[in-house]
């Protein structure tokens, strides 16, 4: 199985999957509206606003399962998105990162390490993964890594398609 083939929702009920992106690379990210890193959204949306038309797309998974920082029904979480940071990326429903009812699409990305080689659980709100146009995992990036580091715009520079 892909990473591409989980159904998914949308934020607004929409049946979808992560194969409705093939094609485009993409930054993986769990949110929360109330985290102490919720900050990061604006950098997310520049990196949107950025790279968004040459091949890139954020993709937002809200959850609370840290801290429950994100505790909002869907419409709520979308108002909050829209109106305090402007978010126009791609927003899914609200899910489970960790746990045994963890997202099929979070089995895989939690598999893939990190620049220090660790692998396994989300540690917090804002981890970053991202994926390639083919939809191979390429990066793993810790919650407190900025969206917008050094780091993190090499990577998605490198992996956009053509």
């Amino acid at each position: 199985m892909s990473i591409y083939d989980t159904p998914l929702h949308t934020l607004q009920g929409e049946p979808t999957s992560l194969g409705d992106f093939r094609g485009t690379t993409l930054l993986v990210v769990n949110v929360a509206s109330k985290c102490g890193l919720t900050p990061q959204y604006e950098g997310l949306e520049r990196l949107q606003k950025t790279y968004g038309d040459k091949g890139f797309s954020v993709v937002g998974f809200p959850c609370n399962q840290f801290g429950a920082q994100e505790p909002g029904s869907a419409e709520e979480i979308a108002t909050f998105c829209s109106a305090t940071y402007g978010v126009t990326f791609p927003m899914m429903e609200k899910i489970d990162v960790n746990g045994d009812d963890r997202s099929p699409v979070y089995d895989e990305l939690t598999a893939f390490p990190d620049a220090e080689g660790e692998s396994g659980d989300i540690q917090w709100n804002f981890e970053k993964f991202l994926v390639s146009a083919d939809g191979t995992i390429e990066h793993r990036f810790r919650p407190m890594v900025d969206p917008e580091a050094p780091e993190v715009i090499d990577a998605i520079e490198s992996n956009l398609p053509g």
